[in-house]
């Protein structure tokens, strides 16, 4: 299915895009030539990446290690390979945000990126039997994913990055979030309401490889909900480093169009 066409101003965001994906790499600051032990290597000392998945010690695939996906752009840029189609208040509110730019978007205010849009940046999965944690270097942020058996919560108190919960589908985990506020964008320009729900799915294939799959559900801004992949692979022999957004002084200068 080809993706909706969106209104114009879309080329004004070349640059962004561009500046985007050099940004959407793994990240300069951490820590150097610090080899993460476990890892199987090949005689040369490498990691080997396509060696088997790990398991826990519950059986169930080991999903811990820095993660990073260049996919980015690809599935979000200018609504290229896209399946959404928006409420009417919606469409509106997205070209208003391209023909001005973007200037108004969270990261250009040093808020969090929100979810799904930190799952491409480098993250860290950390894995227990009863409860995930994800730490996420843009912003220094972190979120659990609790496999304890609770329900998301009726009534969730919005935050950026609302509530998770998961259960193993075989060897695939699920996570179901609600309860994002609705001040976080989706991807460049999407917005989203604080109904908004999304169900993750993650299948490590090999050591150094795994599969997304997000399905974005918020009927009060999409016709249907919509689902992207990407490929996650994993980044060894480092680790995250603090990283503030503070004193910026761009937003001032992003005046739009």
């Amino acid at each position: 299915m080809e993706a909706p066409v969106r209104t114009t101003g879309e080329f004004g965001l070349l640059f962004l895009a561009a500046m985007f994906a050099v940004l959407n790499t793994p990240a300069d600051a951490q820590w150097i030539h610090q080899q993460t032990p476990g890892i199987p290597r090949l005689p040369d000392g490498k990691p080997n990446l396509s060696a088997p998945v790990p398991r826990a010690t519950d059986g169930k695939p080991d999903l811990s290690g820095i993660w990073f996906s260049a996919d980015f752009c690809n599935l979000f840029c200018f609504g290229k390979k896209r399946t959404a189609e928006f409420q009417p208040w919606a469409q509106a509110l997205y070209d208003q945000r391209v023909r001005t730019q973007l200037k108004d978007s969270p990261n250009a205010r040093c808020l969090p990126p929100g979810l799904p849009n930190l799952e491409f940046d480098e993250h860290k999965i950390i894995q227990t039997h009863s409860e995930i944690a994800i730490l996420y270097q843009p912003r220094t942020m972190f979120r659990e994913v609790f496999l304890d058996g609770r329900e998301l919560p009726k009534d969730p108190n919005p935050s950026w990055m609302g509530y998770s919960v998961g259960h193993w589908d075989e060897d695939t985990l699920v996570i179901d979030v609600a309860g994002i506020t609705d001040r976080s964008w989706i991807a460049f320009a999407d917005p989203h309401t604080e109904s908004l729900k999304l169900t993750e799915r993650y299948k490590r294939i090999d050591f150094g490889t795994m599969e997304m799959e997000i399905t974005v559900d918020d009927p009060k801004t999409y016709l249907k909900p919509w689902t992207f992949k990407a490929t996650l692979k994993l980044v060894p022999d480092t680790d995250l480093l603090e990283e503030v957004c503070e004193n910026d002084r761009d937003a001032p200068h992003m005046v739009g169009k």
